[in-house]
């Protein structure tokens, strides 16, 4: 049960409750989340966590700018896919119509991006079109990017530690969880325990021919089977999807901002509600 005072929404079997904060800046501790989250969660609830704000507060930010494209970076970007992937394999793997309309009108910066994933994360990761090793481009001031959180598990028993209660702590990412013949992975370079992770390019074409299972758990507090961790993952997300601020890719930015995706500031993004947590209960 839930006071009815208390912002909330039910999906199915479940209540949400959304953490709603500022903008969480690089290098600032995680207390916004985990003081409502001590305040209004029970025992067995589950509060969920995107990455992008967690590998903030960790100071994960790469600015794109310092880097030079270099020819592989520039073919993978323009040849590879801008081209091929958004006239050739995207139409015919059928892959979402609005990542093929990205592709096809890739902005120059792109390539400094290729070049990142190659430096960090090298080509297996690269040759994926778009969302390549989890980087998100969408929530960062200026030319700026941040990386998947460093040790996400870990991150998630610290949380649940400071919040004191019989909880479980889910840190998640939107990109996919696959799953064939009964075996769940993704191109992300981690997941839990269950979910073959660091597939990169191979694990996204596989997962055009296999069943999309939703958004991937990092890290969690607990144990738990990949089947629950991917329901209450997705709940989460569910919730995500219907918020009007939500930025799901980097083409959001000005739709949500009312500013370039280059000239985002610290303060426009502390300028719009976000919603980087919500608490997940059993009915």
């Amino acid at each position: 049960m839930i006071d009815d005072n208390i912002k909330h929404v039910i999906n199915g079997d479940y209540i949400v409750i959304p953490i709603e904060t500022g903008y969480i800046k690089p290098n600032e501790d995680l207390s916004s989340i985990i003081n409502p989250a001590r305040e209004l969660m029970e025992d067995g609830d589950y509060l969920v966590i995107a990455e992008t704000p967690i590998a903030i507060s960790q100071g994960r930010l790469v600015d794109e700018s310092e880097y030079t494209p270099s020819l592989t970076a520039k073919f993978l970007t323009v040849v590879w896919s801008k081209y091929l992937w958004g006239y050739v394999f995207g139409p015919l793997l059928k892959i979402k119509k609005r990542t093929i309309n990205n592709l096809r009108k890739l902005p120059e910066e792109t390539k400094a991006h290729k070049e990142v994933v190659l430096q960090l994360y090298g080509l297996k990761h690269a040759l994926k079109p778009a969302s390549e090793a989890g980087i998100d481009l969408s929530n960062a001031p200026g030319t700026c990017v941040s990386l998947l959180p460093d040790n996400p598990e870990k991150v998630a028993k610290e949380i649940k530690a400071q919040i004191g209660k019989e909880v479980c702590v889910m840190i998640i990412d939107t990109d996919a969880t696959y799953m064939k013949n009964g075996k769940y992975f993704t191109g992300l370079p981690i997941a839990i325990n269950g979910i073959e992770a660091d597939r990169g390019f191979f694990g996204y074409v596989k997962g055009q021919l296999s069943e999309n299972m939703g958004s991937t758990p990092l890290g969690c507090s607990e144990e738990i089977s990949v089947e629950k961790g991917l329901e209450i993952a997705n709940i989460a997300e569910d919730y995500q999807k219907s918020l009007s601020s939500e930025m799901k890719t980097i083409h959001d930015v000005k739709k949500v901002l009312g500013t370039s995706e280059k000239e985002v500031t610290v303060e426009d993004l502390d300028s719009i509600t976000h919603t980087p947590a919500v608490i997940i209960r059993k009915k």
